[in-house]
């Protein structure tokens, strides 16, 4: 395995770590580009947080092997720590320290001078829009802030290869649309990001690759497009004005489609995936026919779309369950 010459920043081979009977990851081959975000997405308890974990040479393999920037993460574990860097879930700045302090004090122990780190971080919180927080005690910042304060730690030296977990758990709208920000920025200088989420819009609106991730073990990987593409042509979304007529509008669906149409939580609204041999203009006609047999059965449609399926019916459709299922506790075992 030579990620040296290979162009990847990321390579891994039948990765496998178990806790006891737990086989939290369970052969494990990814295959990262440099320089773009690649995507690690799956339920919690999937083996995501695990697979970081060795990754960044804080757990050994049990099995396999792995190599960042064509290094062994087990046989040259300080050449691969001094090129990356790792987000956690959880902030690991210290809250009874100001933003400007825990920025100082890791960067003295990174070895700078005092004016150096200083310098260095205060261009940091002015470009996370943290310069007014500066001598705020971080325990006082807001969910958001604190994933700004921690990111921007993260990149004091800037990495090569900067692992992400989860960065956006818990945040508003508001916030997470701020650190999508941050990733964007920290790729274009060059970082590859390798980012774990339970968040397929998170994924969809960062990622360049994504692998597919679940019990351990990696069940797809492609771009959105190809995962798009491998589980139909399209998807049809359709609300119908009353309620009653719901279960009528599934059936000439299902007959004039021949696809699976499901329940959508709204009580008027229903999904159709269409087959992956049907193409793009194949879709479009059956959609159309399907529209006017719709209107032939007396069901009165208010809207009525056809789209490519989004990535929580590919995972649905991989899976046969949806990415906030935590039907094991791999990563809490790991964590």
């Amino acid at each position: 395995m030579s990620t040296q010459t290979s162009g990847l920043a990321i390579e891994t081979a039948g990765l496998v770590k178990t806790f006891g009977e737990t086989r939290a990851v369970d052969g494990v081959d990814l295959a990262v580009p440099a320089g773009t975000v690649y995507g690690v997405l799956g339920p919690n308890g999937a083996g995501k947080t695990t697979t970081v974990k060795m990754l960044a040479t804080l757990l050994r393999p049990d099995g396999g092997e792995a190599h960042v920037f064509g290094h062994d993460v087990v046989r040259e574990a300080d050449r691969v720590r001094g090129r990356v860097s790792l987000t956690g879930q959880y902030a690991s700045v210290d809250e009874d320290l100001t933003g400007t302090e825990n920025l100082v004090l890791l960067g003295r122990l990174l070895g700078h001078g005092k004016k150096a780190a200083r310098g260095r971080a205060a261009q940091l919180l002015e470009a996370f829009g943290l310069t007014e927080a500066a001598g705020k005690q971080v325990k006082h910042y807001s969910g958001g802030m604190r994933r700004r304060i921690d990111i921007a730690a993260s990149i004091f030296n800037t990495p090569e290869l900067l692992f992400l977990d989860e960065p956006t758990t818990g945040l508003d709208p508001r916030s997470r649309n701020q650190v999508w920000d941050i990733v964007r920025a920290v790729v274009a200088q060059g970082t590859t990001v390798l980012l774990t989420t339970q968040y397929l819009d998170e994924a969809d609106q960062l990622a360049s690759r994504i692998a597919v991730i679940d019990q351990g073990r990696v069940i797809a990987e492609g771009t959105k497009g190809e995962l798009k593409a491998s589980v139909g042509a399209g998807s049809v979304h359709l609300r119908v004005r009353d309620a009653a007529q719901r279960p009528l509008a599934a059936d000439v669906l299902r007959r004039t489609l021949g696809a699976d149409v499901q329940p959508d939580p709204d009580p008027v609204a229903l999904t159709a995936r269409l087959g992956t041999a049907a193409d793009a203009g194949t879709a479009s006609e059956q959609a159309a026919r399907a529209l006017t047999e719709l209107a032939g059965a007396g069901v009165t449609v208010d809207d009525f779309s056809l789209g490519q399926p989004s990535l929580d019916e590919v995972f649905l459709a991989l899976t046969g369950h949806d990415t906030r299922t935590a039907d094991d506790p791999k990563d809490e075992v790991a964590a």
